[in-house]
């Protein structure tokens, strides 16, 4: 598995993939999934400020993309990023999810980050949050009954870990 800034040519790959989260899954709040030009849209704002978006490749295909961007867009929030993973549904399960979050994490810490955090749609997304647990991340909280997907109430669970020295030295 080769992981690796994404480009424009994996914007089909990468639209295909997250339709198929947006309408068959609770991992993420949209319940329309965006085109092409939106995704490109998103990927130039995180790219453009250096952040990470990346995508698994492996035998010349697209597996799954995830990225990181700053928390909050407030200056406080510098040092902390959230993150952000979508893996094809016919790979799920096989590592392809666990390798780009340690990939943006690696990213991340080059860019000067300190903590990451993930936003986890569904506190039945035990898929998600093991593989957060597997990589070192604690759970800090959960927002309950925070959205309503496919009819029903759903929480956020709320991820942290420290990236290289954390909050162990001045930032």
């Amino acid at each position: 598995m080769i992981y690796r800034d994404a480009t424009a040519a994996d914007l089909p790959a990468m639209v295909a993939i997250y339709a198929h989260h947006v309408l068959t899954g609770t991992g993420t709040f949209e319940e329309v999934p965006p085109d092409a030009a939106e995704m490109a849209a998103r990927m130039s704002r995180v790219q453009g400020q250096g952040w990470g978006w990346l995508v698994a490749e492996d035998e010349g295909e697209v597996k799954g993309y995830g990225y990181y961007a700053q928390i909050r867009d407030r200056s406080a929030y510098r040092c902390s990023a959230e993150d952000s993973i979508y893996v094809r549904d016919d790979v799920r399960g096989q590592g392809v999810g666990k390798g780009l979050v340690a990939a943006l994490l690696q990213h991340a810490e080059g860019t000067g980050f300190r903590q990451m955090f993930a936003v986890i749609g569904d506190s039945e997304n035990v898929g998600s949050i093991g593989l957060h647990l597997s990589l070192g991340f604690r759970q800090v909280g959960v927002l309950r009954a925070a959205g309503v997907k496919f009819g029903r109430w759903l929480d956020v669970v709320y991820m942290q870990r420290a990236i290289g020295v954390g909050d162990r030295a001045p930032a």
